[in-house]
């Protein structure tokens, strides 16, 4: 009986990891196959359809032991965490696939929600620049870095019965509304300030570091929302929450600790929210260091996009990189459809 030709899709690592050091010659033994062909689904699109192309010539796809993680890992994804400045839109302008891309994971079955660590802006207001750009979603269905400070603050001064305040901020209206809404007296008074919390703050003055610094001085709890130093903007990368952080430190001799992401606070709300675990979950982000890396440290399975701050070498550069790089979010749906049909 002729051996059966088979295309097998696989990732150097799931090769290392799985079955050891091999080549071909090793998987033809094993298998008892004719020609094995070695193809990732991080590979680029152009290499995949060159393949995938051929699969009417091959009677099998080896599946079970021989999936790669990236490929098993989206056919086990039910809830999707998809980053906004850089990976939804970037300034005003917004990327493309976001009205597909949500569709998809909808008509499968799988959740999804918007997290950000801008920290400006208040869920509704997420959901109003998302409905200009023709993508509908309730509040729900996005959490900010400002919200998820919110939430975790009253979440730790509830564990230890402490005053909710007072809180003196610098930042914007949403992480002020937001600290309001779940119960917080507001400060301008550094003497007298519990919690000193930081942010993006397109007004900032003098005045407000300085009343920041003594608080943090005197004794105040140094929360900052997020770490990022910049954020992606029309007109390139501008100062983010993450610089005012690096000056508070520098002035008060104290360092922050932050929520946003890459810290697990914020991921274990979202998941929280999504009754999802870490298995389930696919974080989509388009900078490393806070999308990607903190999402990894907790067993999140992760996509890098091309659309944002990170480049593909920044991200085949990372240890360890995320679970595969796609150009956009349409090129990440493409490898869900595959994902699905395999």
């Amino acid at each position: 009986m002729p051996k059966l030709r088979i295309l097998l899709v696989i990732s150097a690592e799931c090769r290392q990891h799985t079955f050891g050091p091999v080549n071909a010659s090793s998987f033809n033994r094993r298998f008892d196959c004719s020609s094995v062909v070695f193809v990732s689904i991080m590979d680029s699109m152009a290499t995949r359809k060159k393949y995938v192309g051929k699969l009417c010539q091959y009677r099998w796809v080896i599946k079970g032991q021989a999936m790669t993680r990236d490929l098993a890992g989206l056919r086990a994804v039910r809830a999707v965490l998809f980053d906004m400045d850089g990976v939804i839109y970037v300034g005003n302008r917004p990327l493309p696939g976001v009205r597909e891309a949500i569709d998809y994971l909808t008509l499968t079955g799988r959740r999804f929600l918007f997290v950000t660590n801008n920290p400006s802006t208040t869920s509704e207001q997420f959901v109003e620049r998302l409905a200009e750009m023709d993508v509908a979603v309730r509040p729900e269905q996005v959490l900010g870095s400002a919200e998820a400070t919110a939430i975790w603050l009253a979440e730790k001064v509830a564990d230890h019965s402490r005053p909710r305040g007072p809180v003196i901020v610098t930042g914007q209206d949403a992480l002020k509304g937001v600290l309001k809404k779940h119960g917080f007296e507001l400060t301008t008074d550094p003497s007298v300030a519990l919690y000193a919390v930081a942010s993006i703050n397109f007004k900032l003055t003098y005045d407000e570091l300085a009343s920041m610094t003594l608080a943090i001085r005197g004794g105040a709890k140094f929360i900052g929302t997020n770490p990022d130093p910049n954020y992606p903007s029309e007109r390139g990368p501008l100062p983010g929450t993450g610089s005012i952080l690096a000056l508070l430190a520098a002035a008060s001799g104290r360092q922050p600790l932050v929520i946003g992401k890459p810290n697990r606070g914020m991921y274990e709300l979202a998941m929280a929210r999504l009754n999802m675990t870490a298995g389930q979950t696919l974080m989509v982000g388009d900078r490393y260091e806070t999308d990607i890396s903190g999402a990894i440290q907790l067993g999140l399975w992760t996509a890098g996009v091309l659309t944002g701050i990170s480049t593909r070498g920044d991200f085949e550069l990372a240890s360890p990189p995320p679970d595969l790089i796609a150009d956009n979010l349409p090129d990440l749906i493409s490898r869900f459809r595959w994902a699905d049909q395999h």
